[in-house]
């Protein structure tokens, strides 16, 4: 049986309102919204044929799986290439080899392309276990200390979030920490060669064994590389460590946040990816499967609306996150969540999720600057962005070193060093000079989307 013929079986009936031609469809059924995107026609554009097969691969994660990710099979060699590079920037690729298998479509894939996912997810068990007992020895310290701290993101995720902890591409370890408690963190991080690299707001970031000229077929291998960030829990997140839930990783006892706390913290994360340049597919895959682990559970969305509804950023966060994933991936969040979130979005945020929302999901690094559209209906809403849109177009300052230098090192280190720093300009530079000039086009179609009638 061909895997196309598979693809279609496995489908049901009404799995059609996932396909691409019909993106309305898809799109939760705001009236006005809906109405003006008719009028307008050309408000939510034509899938190219690489998004199509994006969405595709996106759409092999909803139940039933749509036919028209049966278009997989059809991809030239040259077409499976430019996939594995975005399934890998966008940290889809082991989800997808994993949900591959769990359908029973691995005829779906090219021999050669099944072999290199499924050699990357050996890769990369092995670099998420050194990953773990890494982590297991920073909190070893942390607790003999008397540090108060939790697991944030990474293998807290797992399993509400992300089924399998080998399948997430995790590039460094988050810690909450208190706020009294944040120079003696740090010092038990120098103490075990970690260096400090940035501070951001209430946020350290530290790196340990940096390797300098890593390419992105090297991203699953492990090279007993790290990085480590620490959040002070000031600014009113200080309660958050006193209702932790401990739970037991791998022969070890770590705290981790209560659900209601960890649920509201994925989703903020994940809109904070969404106000940026670039949002990785993965991470609106995984708060997707997180919304729906509790979809049947009244009490928890109860409990996370008495949490959070008093907090405007919070209730837009959701609401825009949520409605971006209904208009891509399918309807997602219950009545529960809607209610309060996605249903009082304002109209402005709507129409971004129609414009660009498939743009935004489906595009691959590093990003666009559309997210500054998003900032302006955000602004109207009185949540102010961290930097002015003239600071964002055009920076002031070249990016800081990737790598920073080490003692002793040889020649060969320091040549691939400024090598991978100079390679970093050169990006950055381009993708301003491109972006800047799209930006400019849209912010005039943009502003002519709010001229028409609503």
């Amino acid at each position: 049986m061909s895997s196309r013929v598979e693809v279609r079986q496995i489908s049901e009936a009404g799995a059609g309102c996932f396909s691409a031609g019909s993106e309305a469809a898809c799109a939760c059924s705001d009236s006005q919204v809906a109405g003006q995107m008719g009028s307008v026609g050309s408000i939510s554009q034509t899938l190219s044929p690489k998004q199509a097969t994006r969405l595709a691969v996106l759409s092999l994660f909803s139940d039933p799986v749509p036919e028209h990710c049966s278009r997989l099979v059809e991809l030239s060699a040259k077409e499976w290439g430019g996939l594995l590079r975005w399934l890998d920037l966008s940290g889809l690729a082991l989800y997808f080899v994993d949900r591959i298998v769990e359908l029973k479509l691995c005829d779906l894939l090219p021999t050669a392309v099944f072999t290199r996912l499924h050699l990357n997810l050996i890769d990369n068990s092995e670099r998420t276990q050194a990953m773990l007992l890494e982590s297991i020895g920073i909190q070893k310290q942390f607790q003999r200390a008397g540090i108060s701290y939790a697991v944030l993101k990474g293998i807290s995720l797992w399993p509400d979030a992300v089924p399998k902890p080998e399948l997430r591409l995790q590039f460094d370890l988050d810690y909450l920490v208190a706020e009294h408690d944040m120079g003696r963190a740090r010092a038990i991080l120098e103490q075990s060669s970690y260096r400090m690299y940035a501070v951001s707001g209430r946020s350290w970031e530290f790196k340990k064994n940096e390797r300098p000229g890593v390419s992105l077929k090297d991203i699953y291998k492990h090279f007993d590389s790290y990085g480590v960030e620490l959040h002070s829990s000031a600014g009113g997140r200080g309660e958050i460590l006193d209702r932790v839930h401990w739970r037991d990783v791998n022969g070890m006892t770590m705290p981790v946040l209560d659900p209601i706390d960890l649920f509201l913290g994925h989703g903020l994360h994940t809109f904070k990816n969404v106000c940026s340049e670039y949002a990785r597919a993965s991470h609106f895959l995984e708060f997707r499967r997180h919304v729906l682990r509790y979809q049947k559970d009244s009490n928890f969305w109860h409990e996370l609306r008495q949490l959070a509804e008093g907090d405007r950023r919070a209730c837009l966060g959701l609401g825009l996150v949520v409605y971006l994933i209904s208009h891509v991936m399918g309807e997602t969040a219950p009545e529960a969540l809607a209610c309060w979130t996605v249903d009082r979005l304002p109209q402005g945020l709507r129409l971004w999720v129609h414009t660009y929302g498939h743009r935004v999901m489906l595009g691959s690094y590093p990003g666009t600057k559309l997210y500054l559209l998003l900032q302006q209906e955000l602004e109207k809403c009185g949540i102010a962005g961290k930097r002015s849109p003239r600071e964002i177009l055009v920076p002031g300052q070249l990016p800081p070193p990737v790598i920073r230098p080490f003692a002793n090192e040889t020649l060969s280190t320091r040549v691939r060093r400024y090598a991978m720093h100079l390679g970093t300009i050169l990006e950055r530079t381009r993708f301003h000079v491109i972006e800047g000039l799209r930006y400019a086009i849209e912010a005039r179609r943009w502003g002519r989307l709010h001229g028409w009638p609503r």
